[in-house]
């Protein structure tokens, strides 16, 4: 038994500076896709009937809203 506490902990050392890196990523990602559809339903009406996104379809709409949201993302990488 004591082995398998020994693997387990020198697991989680060697993963903690991935978690943290992972931590900061995921709360960028986060704020860029709550960003991107806010940008994206604030222009909906705006957009081409071809560009606005349907109910459970994949259709054109959600590749721009996709897309803003990876914009949304690149320039929150960017600026930090």
């Amino acid at each position: 038994m004591p082995q398998r506490r020994d693997w387990i902990r020198s697991f989680g050392k060697a993963f903690r500076p991935a978690m943290r890196l992972w931590k900061g990523t995921f709360w960028q990602s986060l704020a860029a896709v709550v960003v991107g559809n806010a940008i994206y339903f604030g222009v909906y009406s705006f957009l081409p009937p071809r560009a606005q996104h349907g109910i459970n379809r994949v259709d054109w709409g959600l590749a721009v809203d996709f897309w803003i949201c990876l914009v949304c993302y690149g320039l929150a990488r960017y600026i930090r």
